[in-house]
């Protein structure tokens, strides 16, 4: 599986977040479809998500 971001937008008035997400989007649809079609709840899928992300947010700011 190959995902293809754009790069970061330039500018000062440019909310990162926001662009982050627009891109994250899809794909994490079509795997939380993909999960719910083979039999997962999709809270349990979305909190998944959201504890990984989180993981790896605190693993990042350990190595800083």
């Amino acid at each position: 599986m190959k995902f293809n971001f754009d790069g970061p937008p330039a500018g000062d008035a440019v909310d990162m977040s926001a662009e982050c997400q627009r891109q994250l989007l899809p794909l994490l649809r079509e795997i939380v479809q993909a999960a719910v079609a083979a039999g997962w709840s999709e809270e349990d899928v979305l909190l998944g998500f959201v504890e990984l992300a989180w993981d790896l947010y605190e693993k990042r700011r350990g190595d800083s």
